[in-house]
């Protein structure tokens, strides 16, 4: 990991300030980057909504400049706190670290965790290396399934910790979200023209109900767009293949984009995209141990 440093614009002055700076205010802010919401970062960081209004005001009049942009409906990131964002987060990881290792007992047992299909190929092979590596006495059982089918499962019991992909506008209860996602219009890579305006847009999309499908239909009807979904595939490898075979077009997050695959992202006049969430989502009673991978997943996606 690189080491944390100052940002490279912050005056000489100003440096004696981040020595002393408390680090829960740059908790709530990366939690706010993270949510773009008050009411749920104050439910993620156990302060009321307006203590975390009260720190981020703190925070940037310390370092004197915006850090949030606000609206009636939106909370975007400034110029400055994408600046600041990679560093609060490194500082965030170690600290957590250091706690996990001194603090946390050595842990033991089994542990249920599920995920969908794409996250686990793009993501989870480091996040396991690091936490097997971690916790070598944790028996680990993982699962990948479909979002709705993970929420059933840990509803009835057969998770103890799950990742699943919500609207942010409609969160399941309890779901702890951790990572905004842009979502791309995605064709093949090469020999694939963007579709006509008035052409009909031919989608490789999974099946109902998940957040990806819905995004891509809600944008095309509200922009008058005609459509049809040529492919249904519940595995990402499934769609891949049928975009690269140029039957039509997907949505992903442009960090899940697999090879052979392109956003079209300034080529095309498609209507945009509303954001989605990865969230954590734990069983209650969950042991331990399930709240130790929930932050190093956290940790991963913060970087």
């Amino acid at each position: 990991m690189a080491k944390p440093a100052f940002p490279p614009a912050l005056p000489p002055a100003s440096r004696a300030v981040w020595r002393d700076l408390d680090t829960a205010l740059l908790r709530s802010f990366v939690t706010l980057a993270n949510t773009g919401s008050f009411i749920r970062t104050a439910e993620m960081v156990g302060r009321t909504q307006p203590a975390v209004t009260l720190q981020i005001r703190r925070l940037e009049a310390l370092l004197g400049q915006p850090l949030f942009a606000r609206s009636h409906r939106n909370v975007a990131v400034t110029t400055a706190g994408e600046l600041l964002l990679p560093y609060a987060r490194q500082v965030l990881e170690l600290l957590d670290q250091a706690a996990e290792r001194i603090a946390a007992p050595r842990q033991r047992g089994d542990l249920r965790f599920g995920s969908p299909e794409d996250f686990a190929t793009f993501f989870l092979p480091d996040i396991l290396a690091r936490f097997m590596a971690g916790h070598p006495d944790i028996r680990l059982r993982t699962n990948c399934e479909l979002t709705m089918h993970l929420v059933k499962g840990l509803r009835r019991g057969a998770y103890d910790l799950v990742v699943i992909k919500q609207e942010l506008d409609a969160l399941v209860p309890g779901a702890r979200p951790i990572r905004r996602e842009r979502l791309e219009w995605v064709a093949a890579a090469e020999g694939v023209a963007p579709p006509a305006r008035g052409a009909e847009v031919r989608l490789v999309l999974s099946p109902e109900p998940c957040v990806y499908r819905r995004r891509a239909i809600q944008a095309l009807e509200a922009a008058g767009w005609r459509w049809s979904v040529v492919y249904t595939s519940p595995s990402l490898a499934g769609a891949a293949a049928a975009v690269r075979a140029g039957m039509g077009l997907t949505v992903l997050p442009r960090t899940l984009v697999p090879a052979g695959l392109a956003p079209l992202t300034g080529r095309t006049g498609l209507p945009a995209l509303r954001e989605t969430a990865i969230c954590l989502l734990l069983r209650d009673k969950a042991p331990p141990a399930a709240e130790v991978l929930a932050r190093t997943i956290e940790q991963h996606l913060a970087h």
